[in-house]
Protein backbone atom coordinates (compact mmCIF):
# COMPACT_ATOMS: atom_id res chain seq x y z
CA UNK A 1 0.00 0.00 0.00
CA UNK A 2 1.59 3.47 -0.84
CA UNK A 3 2.23 6.00 1.61
CA UNK A 4 -0.71 8.33 0.53
CA UNK A 5 -3.57 5.46 0.39
CA UNK A 6 -5.65 5.37 3.57
CA UNK A 7 -8.06 2.57 4.25
CA UNK A 8 -11.38 3.57 4.57
CA UNK A 9 -14.01 1.82 5.87
CA UNK A 10 -13.45 -1.54 3.52
CA UNK A 11 -12.12 0.75 0.70
CA UNK A 12 -9.31 2.63 0.21
CA UNK A 13 -8.57 6.05 -0.88
CA UNK A 14 -6.28 8.68 -1.09
CA UNK A 15 -5.31 11.06 1.41
CA UNK A 16 -6.39 14.92 1.01
CA UNK A 17 -3.06 16.95 0.30
CA UNK A 18 -1.91 20.07 2.49
CA UNK A 19 -1.55 23.19 -0.24
CA UNK A 20 1.04 25.72 -0.16
CA UNK A 21 0.69 28.81 -2.27
CA UNK A 22 3.96 29.45 -3.59
CA UNK A 23 4.07 32.86 -5.86
CA UNK A 24 8.19 33.22 -6.75
CA UNK A 25 8.46 35.21 -3.54
CA UNK A 26 11.05 35.12 -0.58
CA UNK A 27 8.25 34.09 1.52
CA UNK A 28 7.75 31.19 -0.11
CA UNK A 29 10.37 29.79 2.12
CA UNK A 30 8.08 29.77 5.25
CA UNK A 31 5.20 28.84 3.33
CA UNK A 32 6.62 25.41 2.12
CA UNK A 33 8.31 24.75 5.89
CA UNK A 34 4.64 25.45 7.31
CA UNK A 35 3.28 23.45 4.87
CA UNK A 36 6.00 20.25 4.87
CA UNK A 37 5.31 20.09 8.72
CA UNK A 38 1.60 20.12 8.67
CA UNK A 39 1.63 17.50 5.80
CA UNK A 40 4.27 15.34 7.77
CA UNK A 41 2.21 15.45 10.49
CA UNK A 42 -0.97 14.45 8.44
CA UNK A 43 0.93 11.60 6.88
CA UNK A 44 -0.73 13.22 3.77
CA UNK A 45 1.21 14.75 0.59
CA UNK A 46 2.12 18.26 -0.65
CA UNK A 47 0.21 20.12 -2.95
CA UNK A 48 2.77 22.50 -4.75
CA UNK A 49 0.31 25.57 -6.18
CA UNK A 50 2.10 27.71 -8.43
CA UNK A 51 0.92 31.59 -8.78
CA UNK A 52 1.61 32.33 -12.25
CA UNK A 53 0.82 35.86 -14.37
CA UNK A 54 -2.75 35.91 -16.35
CA UNK A 55 -2.88 34.07 -19.41
CA UNK A 56 -3.11 36.94 -22.45
CA UNK A 57 -6.65 37.30 -24.09
CA UNK A 58 -7.91 34.93 -26.07
CA UNK A 59 -5.02 31.76 -24.96
CA UNK A 60 -6.25 28.90 -24.24
CA UNK A 61 -5.86 27.22 -21.08
CA UNK A 62 -2.71 25.04 -20.67
CA UNK A 63 -0.31 23.48 -18.65
CA UNK A 64 2.28 25.52 -17.89
CA UNK A 65 5.05 23.01 -16.95
CA UNK A 66 8.28 25.43 -17.22
CA UNK A 67 6.87 28.06 -15.79
CA UNK A 68 5.35 26.01 -13.03
CA UNK A 69 9.09 24.39 -12.67
CA UNK A 70 10.54 28.21 -12.22
CA UNK A 71 8.33 29.07 -9.48
CA UNK A 72 8.20 26.19 -7.40
CA UNK A 73 12.29 25.52 -8.05
CA UNK A 74 13.47 27.14 -4.87
CA UNK A 75 10.42 24.77 -2.45
CA UNK A 76 11.50 22.08 -4.45
CA UNK A 77 14.77 21.68 -2.62
CA UNK A 78 13.11 21.97 0.92
CA UNK A 79 10.17 19.39 -0.28
CA UNK A 80 12.66 16.95 -1.17
CA UNK A 81 14.94 16.86 1.60
CA UNK A 82 11.58 16.28 4.36
CA UNK A 83 10.91 13.23 2.22
CA UNK A 84 7.05 14.20 1.96
CA UNK A 85 5.17 13.25 -1.43
CA UNK A 86 3.97 15.92 -3.47
CA UNK A 87 2.50 17.21 -7.32
CA UNK A 88 2.11 20.70 -8.45
CA UNK A 89 -0.55 22.52 -9.34
CA UNK A 90 -0.74 25.91 -11.42
CA UNK A 91 -2.75 28.71 -10.71
CA UNK A 92 -3.79 31.78 -13.43
CA UNK A 93 -4.21 35.23 -11.67
CA UNK A 94 -7.44 36.74 -13.22
CA UNK A 95 -6.56 39.51 -15.71
CA UNK A 96 -7.71 42.52 -15.69
CA UNK A 97 -9.50 44.88 -13.19
CA UNK A 98 -11.13 41.86 -11.39
CA UNK A 99 -12.68 42.77 -7.70
CA UNK A 100 -10.83 42.05 -4.66
CA UNK A 101 -11.58 38.91 -3.72
CA UNK A 102 -11.81 36.93 -7.37
CA UNK A 103 -7.79 35.92 -7.30
CA UNK A 104 -8.55 34.47 -4.01
CA UNK A 105 -11.69 32.32 -5.54
CA UNK A 106 -9.93 31.32 -8.03
CA UNK A 107 -7.18 29.67 -6.17
CA UNK A 108 -9.70 28.44 -3.41
CA UNK A 109 -11.29 26.92 -6.82
CA UNK A 110 -7.79 25.43 -7.76
CA UNK A 111 -7.66 23.82 -4.07
CA UNK A 112 -11.12 22.14 -4.31
CA UNK A 113 -10.60 20.68 -7.62
CA UNK A 114 -7.50 18.74 -5.87
CA UNK A 115 -9.76 17.75 -2.92
CA UNK A 116 -7.73 19.72 -0.73
CA UNK A 117 -8.69 20.78 2.79
CA UNK A 118 -5.74 22.97 4.40
CA UNK A 119 -3.92 25.86 2.67
CA UNK A 120 -0.85 27.33 3.79
CA UNK A 121 -0.63 31.16 2.40
CA UNK A 122 2.19 33.76 2.94
CA UNK A 123 0.64 36.88 5.11
CA UNK A 124 2.18 39.21 2.66
CA UNK A 125 1.28 37.54 -0.20
CA UNK A 126 0.78 39.41 -3.78
CA UNK A 127 -2.14 41.50 -3.60
CA UNK A 128 -5.80 39.55 -3.18
CA UNK A 129 -3.33 36.62 -2.51
CA UNK A 130 -2.61 37.04 0.80
CA UNK A 131 -3.57 35.15 3.97
CA UNK A 132 -6.29 37.68 4.87
CA UNK A 133 -7.82 37.73 1.32
CA UNK A 134 -7.48 33.93 1.15
CA UNK A 135 -9.25 33.40 4.77
CA UNK A 136 -12.17 35.87 3.97
CA UNK A 137 -12.48 33.70 0.20
CA UNK A 138 -12.75 30.67 2.38
CA UNK A 139 -15.58 31.50 5.11
CA UNK A 140 -17.75 32.92 2.31
CA UNK A 141 -16.98 29.86 0.34
CA UNK A 142 -17.17 27.15 3.55
CA UNK A 143 -13.88 26.30 2.77
CA UNK A 144 -11.10 25.20 3.17
CA UNK A 145 -9.11 25.99 5.98
CA UNK A 146 -6.44 28.38 5.85
CA UNK A 147 -3.08 28.72 7.65
CA UNK A 148 -1.12 32.16 7.43
CA UNK A 149 2.46 31.74 7.40
CA UNK A 150 4.70 34.10 8.97
CA UNK A 151 6.78 36.23 6.92
CA UNK A 152 10.24 36.05 6.85
CA UNK A 153 12.00 37.98 8.85
CA UNK A 154 14.45 40.49 7.32
CA UNK A 155 18.02 41.07 8.33
CA UNK A 156 20.33 43.64 6.80
CA UNK A 157 23.79 42.49 6.13
CA UNK A 158 26.06 43.08 8.45
CA UNK A 159 30.23 44.23 7.22
CA UNK A 160 32.55 42.85 9.47
CA UNK A 161 33.83 45.84 11.28
CA UNK A 162 37.12 47.11 9.91
CA UNK A 163 35.77 46.52 6.28
CA UNK A 164 34.87 48.89 3.50
CA UNK A 165 35.12 52.02 6.09
CA UNK A 166 34.24 50.60 9.27
CA UNK A 167 35.07 51.07 12.92
CA UNK A 168 38.73 49.74 12.04
CA UNK A 169 39.49 52.14 8.95
CA UNK A 170 40.33 49.60 5.63
CA UNK A 171 40.93 50.12 2.03
CA UNK A 172 38.62 53.04 1.44
CA UNK A 173 39.27 56.92 2.87
CA UNK A 174 36.31 58.83 3.05
CA UNK A 175 35.70 61.23 0.71
CA UNK A 176 35.81 65.24 1.52
CA UNK A 177 35.83 68.16 -0.59
CA UNK A 178 39.62 68.71 0.09
CA UNK A 179 42.49 67.44 -2.08
CA UNK A 180 44.58 64.94 0.10
CA UNK A 181 47.78 66.28 0.53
Amino acid sequence: MSPDVAPATGRSRRRAPVGAVLADRLDDAAVVDAAVRLAAARGAPLLLIAVLPPLPPRAAARSDGVATRVVLGRALSRVGRSGVDHRPAAYHRPAGRAGRLDAAKGLLDVAVAHRCPLLVVSRTGPAGLDAGTVMEAAAIRGGPLVHAAPPVTWAPLAAPAGRFGGAGGGPFRPVSGAAPE
